[in-house]
């Protein structure tokens, strides 16, 4: 379910250069003892303007990078172009739809969503994540998801869309279309082809303590 809103977003909005801590962390966990690492083939899905992108370039790995909107692709494509001229010897970017992957089954090592799952309902969410599993490997093929809680800022803003679904009128949310929020029992529906390894949150506050922003960080595996 693309929402258009994001080509005005990632046009007019300077966006994160540098991957989040717990992306590195789940990277260097699982791949960062292997021998070659361009042999390691990562998905990235909805994978924005490219900072996750940039640091799997930038450390090695293969990889792919797919999002709907062409301005995040050629953003991520201008960027690698300049700083790894020999980037796609390994990498590949796409505009896509992630609802319906363009890739063999177990073709990656792992998958990763950073926020970009949540802009779809619930039972689109379902399907996309089936996808994911769909195109990584069996037998220990690896998930990495960033996504909103359900008592982040934001929800219970606006309009709303569905089962905790709204369209936020506060928060980092505000402004940029539909949003999906998480509880915790809904996980397991969520990712139903992956074994759970771990669920943590990660919280910080923001307008002088007064709003509370709120994350889980899934990690995953394919039995």
């Amino acid at each position: 379910m693309w929402d258009p809103v994001w080509e005005s977003v990632f046009r007019n909005q300077v966006w994160g250069q540098y991957p989040g801590e717990e992306q590195i962390r789940f990277i260097a966990r699982n791949f960062y003892r292997v021998p070659d690492r361009s042999s390691i083939r990562i998905l990235e899905v909805g994978c924005g303007p490219g900072a996750n992108i940039w640091y799997l370039a930038r450390e090695g790995f293969s990889f792919v990078g797919i999002d709907g909107s062409e301005t995040a692709i050629a953003q991520t494509r201008e960027r690698l172009d300049r700083e790894f001229p020999d980037w796609q010897k390994r990498g590949e970017l796409r505009v896509g739809d992630i609802e319906s992957l363009p890739y063999s089954d177990a073709t990656f090592d792992a998958v990763m969503d950073v926020e970009a799952v949540y802009c779809n309902d619930f039972a689109t969410s379902i399907r996309i994540y089936d996808e994911m599993a769909r195109v990584v490997k069996p037998g220990g093929g690896k998930l990495f998801s960033r996504t909103f809680t359900a008592n982040s800022w934001g929800a219970g803003t606006g309009e709303q869309a569905g089962m905790n679904c709204w369209y936020p009128t506060e928060g980092p949310l505000s402004g940029k279309g539909f949003a999906r929020f998480t509880a915790l029992d809904d996980i397991p529906n969520l990712i139903r082809n992956f074994t759970i390894l771990s669920i943590e949150r990660m919280s910080w506050t923001s307008e002088a303590r007064s709003q509370k922003v709120s994350e889980w960080i899934i990690v995953g595996e394919k039995p």
